[in-house]
């Protein structure tokens, strides 16, 4: 019983801390020395693809590489933090690229406080179109004020 709360608690702990990480890399790599990268996001699609994806791509292997080391060395702790940063990635796309972003067009009309205030605080970050002086850095957590505005 024990195991499977830790696992949860590693999961869910796991979840929080990659969009600490996210929020990290966002503002400090992808609005800096990988600008090259991330300027894709900034500009208009063309295609269902960007070359900003190759984020994503990254943290997939990073995940892969948690399962891998779990499964061969037995850890659940690893396993644990690779299904972490699986569920987060899975949030991530779901709420930037579905929600946000309409890639997939759903929730386009929703009324939801939570989905507004997403949506908003990414357009603040949009607002911005060179790797200077943007806001609004994070995927998943929206500040406060968002939410009370959407409501």
């Amino acid at each position: 019983m024990i195991d499977i709360v830790l696992a949860i608690g590693l999961v869910i702990s796991t979840v929080i801390g990659m969009e600490c990480i996210a929020w990290t890399v966002h503002k400090y790599l992808m609005h800096g020395p990988l600008w090259f990268i991330h300027k894709t996001h900034h500009q208009a699609r063309k295609g269902l693809f960007e070359l900003n994806d190759i984020f994503g791509i990254f943290f997939a292997i990073i995940a892969i590489g948690c399962f891998v080391q779990g499964i061969t060395t037995d850890n659940s702790l690893m396993i644990s933090i690779g299904v972490g940063i699986t569920l987060y990635g899975f949030l991530y796309f779901f709420a930037h690229d579905i929600i946000v972003h309409q890639r997939v067009k759903m929730f386009a009309k929703s009324t939801n406080s939570y989905i507004l205030a997403l949506k908003k605080a990414h357009r603040i970050h949009h607002k911005t179109l060179t790797k200077k002086n943007a806001e609004e850095f994070g995927f998943l957590f929206v500040k406060k004020e968002y939410i009370q505005r959407s409501k």
